[in-house]
C-alpha cells in the first residue's frame, strides 16, 4: 500500500515537473516573440526618426530616446569618433559626465574590446564601489555595458549603457542587445550621409538660393510632410548666348532678374533652388502636377517678356571698362526658359526624379522652349 502511494506521489511529483518545464518553455518562446516584435517596433521608431526629425543630432538624440523608453534602460549614450575628436552624440547622462564618457576608448579595458570588436560587461559587487573608468563620480553607474561600433568594419565609436544597481545586466539578452547595436550603426550609417550633405549645403553667391545639397536634407523635410509633390526644374537656354553676345555679369544679371522674380512669386511651403549652372529647380510641396500648369506658364511668359541689361550704374559699380567695348555691357538680354515637371511621391528616390529632369533638359533640343511633363 505504502508502495503505491510512493509510487503515484513520484508520477504526480513527475508529472508536475514535466508541466513547469512545457510552461517555461511557453513563457520563454513567449518572451522571444514578445522580444522580437519589440525589436521590430524599436527598428520602425528609428526608422520614423530618421525621416521625422531634421538634423543629424536631432536624429541620433531621438533613437537614443527611444531605446532608453523601449528597453527601459537607466543610461544611454552614443559617442561618435568625427575624424578629429570623439564626440557625445546622445547622452541622458548629465552634462558634467560627458569628458569622461567620450574618453573611454583610452581606458585599458575597452581597448580590448574595440580591437577585437566585442562588447565588455564591467559591474561592481557592492553599493560602496565605482567602475575603474569613473574617475570624478561615485554613485551613479554600478554596472555597464561598452559596445564598439564599426561601419564596414571601420571603428566610428561607441555605445555604452549604465545601471545604477551592481550586477543588474547579468542575466541580461545579449543577443538582444547585439541587434540593438546592429540598429544603431545602420542609423549612423544612414545619418553620416545626410551630415556630409548638411556641411556642403551652400547659398549661391548672386542669387541667394541654396544649393542642390539642401534638397537632400532640410529641403526634403519639407516636401516629405506631403505624400505627392510636383518637381519642376528649368533652365535658362540662351544664357550662354547672353555671356558671348553681351557679358558674363550681363548673364549674371539675368540669373539675378529671374530667381528674383520666382522666390517673389512662390508659396513659403515650396522649396526653390539653384540647381546647378543655368538650372533651377522648384518643389511644390503637396500640390498635384496638374495644379501648377498655370503658374508656371504665366511665369514662364513673364520672365520671357523681361528685357535685362546692365544700367550705367551697375558697369560703374562693377569697374567694367566700357572704352572699347561699351556696346557688349548694354546689350539688352531677353531670356528664354524651358521647363520639365515630374511627381514625386514620399518615401521614393528624390535624387532618381531630379536626374531624370536634368537628363531631360540637357537632351532636349537646344531651341525648345516650353513646359514638359514626364
Amino acid at each position: 500500500m505504502i508502495i503505491a502511494v510512493v509510487a503515484i506521489l513520484v508520477l504526480i511529483v513527475f508529472g508536475l515537473v514535466i508541466y513547469n518545464i512545457t510552461i517555461h518553455k511557453k513563457i520563454q518562446k513567449f518572451k522571444n516573440m514578445n522580444q522580437r516584435v519589440t525589436n521590430l517596433y524599436v527598428v520602425q521608431d528609428f526608422m520614423n526618426a530618421i525621416g521625422e526629425t531634421s538634423t543629424v543630432e536631432e536624429k541620433i538624440n531621438k533613437i537614443n530616446d527611444i531605446l532608453i523608453e523601449r528597453y527601459e534602460i537607466k543610461y544611454s549614450t552614443i559617442v561618435v569618433f568625427d575624424g578629429a575628436e570623439y564626440q557625445v552624440k546622445a547622452s541622458n547622462v548629465d552634462k558634467k559626465h560627458w569628458d569622461a564618457l567620450k574618453t573611454l576608448q583610452n581606458v585599458d579595458m575597452f581597448k580590448d574590446s574595440i580591437e577585437t570588436a566585442t562588447p565588455k560587461y564591467v559591474t561592481v559587487n557592492n553599493e560602496n564601489e565605482r567602475l575603474p573608468y569613473q574617475e570624478m563620480e561615485f554613485g551613479r553607474a554600478k554596472a555597464a555595458i561598452f559596445f564598439p561600433l564599426y561601419i564596414d568594419n571601420v571603428y566610428i565609436g561607441y555605445w555604452i549603457i549604465e545601471s545604477g544597481t551592481p550586477h543588474d545586466f547579468d542575466n541580461v539578452d545579449t543577443t538582444v542587445l547585439e541587434v540593438i547595436k546592429e540598429n544603431i550603426t545602420s542609423v549612423l550609417k544612414t545619418v553620416v550621409h545626410q551630415k556630409t550633405l548638411e556641411s556642403i549645403v551652400r547659398k549661391d553667391l548672386f542669387t541667394g538660393l541654396y544649393s542642390e545639397e539642401y534638397l537632400y536634407g532640410e529641403g526634403k523635410k519639407i516636401i516629405d510632410q506631403y505624400t505627392i509633390s510636383t518637381i519642376c526644374m528649368f533652365k535658362i537656354i540662351n544664357i550662354q548666348d547672353i555671356n558671348k553676345e553681351g557679358s558674363r555679369e550681363l548673364g549674371n544679371k539675368v540669373i539675378t532678374q529671374i530667381s528674383n522674380y520666382v522666390k517673389e512669386n512662390i508659396s513659403s511651403e515650396y522649396v526653390f533652388v539653384r540647381y546647378m549652372g543655368p538650372k533651377f529647380v522648384i518643389a511644390f510641396s503637396g500640390v498635384e502636377a496638374n495644379s501648377v500648369g498655370d503658374f508656371l506658364n504665366e511665369t514662364k511668359e513673364k520672365i520671357e517678356n523681361m528685357k535685362i541689361q546692365l544700367t550705367e550704374e551697375e558697369i560703374k559699380e562693377l569697374n567694367l571698362d566700357v572704352t572699347s567695348n561699351k556696346n557688349e555691357y548694354k546689350q539688352i538680354a531677353i531670356p528664354k526658359l524651358n521647363f520639365v515637371i515630374s511627381s514625386y511621391y514620399k518615401g521614393t528616390g528624390l535624387e532618381e526624379v531630379l536626374k531624370k529632369l536634368e537628363q531631360y533638359l540637357d537632351n532636349a533640343n537646344k531651341k525648345e522652349s516650353d513646359i514638359t511633363n514626364i
